[in-house]
């Protein structure tokens, strides 16, 4: 069965994809953004908890992260949790962001163990410090189903490869380069 999903994900999102299936770890799509741009990042649920299905994720915003706004999903409700800022930050859109996204949660729907779907948050990547070339971000992910939960919360140790973590967060690295904007 899992080699027909992986046939099938090939075929419809490309072969970016087939090492998300191969480690069957929650993922972000894409992994990897220029600093200071806004990204489409898709978090993958590729299985179910032990053959139950899926009925909530939750992703957690690392520190950095201000603006996201999750894709509404048919049949699921959203919750966004935030924080207040001490200092707003501009938008860079001609308004002032004074709270800063910390949760979102899609629950209400259900998603099948033998199927796999995204769960779709437009972000704003964090600005790297001066003389940084790059940082890795995780967003701790808990997949909440009927029967359990997975919680996608691992984060490497130095010297750590994330891959040997049983349930590892997912991650994206920002890069330097020329951040843009989502219209």
């Amino acid at each position: 069965m899992l080699s027909i999903l992986r046939a099938t994900a090939v075929a419809f999102a490309g072969p970016a994809l087939l090492p998300v299936l191969a480690h069957a770890h929650t993922t972000a799509v894409p992994d990897e953004g220029p600093a200071g741009a806004y990204q489409r990042t898709a978090f993958l649920i590729t299985h179910g908890c032990k053959g139950s299905p899926t009925t909530a994720v939750t992703v957690r915003m690392p520190d950095g992260v201000i603006l996201a706004k999750p894709m509404p999903r048919p049949g699921w409700t959203v919750e966004i949790k935030t924080r207040p800022l001490e200092t707003p930050v501009d938008s860079g859109h001609g308004f002032k962001v004074r709270d800063a996204v910390t949760e979102v949660t899609w629950r209400g729907g259900r998603l099948e163990n033998a199927q796999f779907d995204e769960f779709v948050v437009m972000l704003r990547l964090p600005d790297l410090p001066e003389g940084k070339t790059g940082e890795t971000l995780y967003f701790p992910t808990v997949q909440a189903c009927e029967k359990g939960e997975n919680s996608w919360t691992g984060i490497p140790a130095a010297g750590q490869a994330w891959h040997d973590l049983p349930e590892p967060a997912p991650f994206v690295k920002i890069r330097k380069g020329a951040g843009g904007h989502a219209h």
